[in-house]
């Protein structure tokens, strides 16, 4: 097998195609498996926007999905998914219906309006030009695709907020068996580093006067916030710009139910490096693709999953890069 590059392209077959509009601070992402890949997900937020979910889940009749978008945009950057439809079923790809080939594109949002130009959204055009522009190279991070507009640290609002974007990671599980993710971070909660105490990128403190960029003083803790006077005053008020959204993909061969499994654990990245996860401000939604052969135990796939997941989410943030008048994890590491 080919080489790893800590990337969701290290599963054979994947292709990933980006787009984005870097005046507007918006874009798209879209991750395609010609073949069609058995799909799942998994979604705990409690403001989602999404698209061809319920298919997803068991005791639907389509079982493969041929490519998934994740997008900024908020509901409005559905959209793009027509783009993306357009440009598979050129290719010929899609659930045949015996009349027409239909593809199966799943999506996600997340709610970027807020940071660049609200009024300009992902499209239908930009959806097909990230088809155009897909490839097995690993995606570019931090400010592209449908990170561009990404941020986190919202308790106080876009004002002490962070700039986020979009990561990815893989590993390799013993034997020939891949795991992969790829995360698009505008959460309400702050980063921490996968399984420690340190936050990276989140909430900044309301404190006035200097505060030096990266030390404990800098960032609100927005867990901490919550349970405050001013906390619960601001979480009655708090913006619903938020969401985490990705995709995990293996070379394993799942049924619906184990993909749907697999979406599940996955999750459990995201909370370990995430605080607060899952609230009612977010609609975190991750999708599964198992493009395999390869059978093994959906536990131990699982189980890596909420590990490339973290790893991606922390990616997401130590490659963006400043924009929209917002610091980035960036501008600490150059202090």
């Amino acid at each position: 097998m080919s080489k790893l590059n800590n990337s969701i392209t290290d599963i054979d077959g994947i292709l990933v195609g980006q787009a984005q509009d870097m005046d507007a601070l918006t874009g798209c992402t879209v991750i395609i498996y010609p073949d069609g890949a058995m799909g799942g997900v998994d979604q705990r937020g409690g403001a989602p926007g999404t698209r061809e979910t319920d298919l997803l889940r068991p005791m639907h009749m389509v079982e493969k999905v041929h490519a998934v978008l994740l997008t900024g945009g908020s509901a409005f950057g559905l959209d793009a998914a027509s783009g993306v439809m357009k440009y598979l079923e050129e290719k010929k790809i899609g659930f045949n219906t015996g009349i027409v080939r239909v593809p199966i594109v799943p999506a996600a949002v997340i709610f970027d309006l807020g940071l660049g130009r609200s009024d300009v959204r992902p499209s239908a055009d930009m959806g097909y030009q990230a088809c155009k522009n897909a490839s097995r190279l690993p995606p570019d991070q931090g400010n592209f695709g449908a990170g561009a507009g990404a941020s986190v640290g919202k308790i106080f609002g876009m004002g002490q907020a962070m700039k986020s974007g979009i990561g990815t990671a893989s590993m390799e599980v013993g034997g020939n068996l891949r795991v992969a993710a790829i995360m698009v971070v505008n959460a309400f909660g702050d980063i921490f580093q996968p399984d420690s105490t340190t936050i990276i990128a989140g909430a900044r403190t309301l404190q006035k006067g200097p505060i030096k960029i990266g030390t404990e003083k800098y960032f609100a803790n927005s867990l901490e916030t919550m349970k405050s006077l001013v906390g619960k005053t601001v979480l009655n008020i708090a913006n619903k710009q938020n969401t985490v959204i990705g995709v995990v993909a293996t070379n394993a061969a799942l049924s619906k139910e184990e993909t749907n499994k697999v979406a599940q654990m996955a999750h459990n990245g995201l909370a370990r490096t995430i605080r607060p996860a899952h609230t009612m401000f977010d609609g975190d939604t991750i999708f599964v693709m198992a493009t395999g052969k390869l059978h093994t135990d959906v536990s131990l796939i699982g189980a890596y999953a909420a590990e490339v997941v973290a790893q991606a989410i922390s990616n997401a943030v130590l490659f963006a890069e400043p924009a929209g008048g917002l610091p980035s994890a960036q501008d600490i590491d150059k202090k």
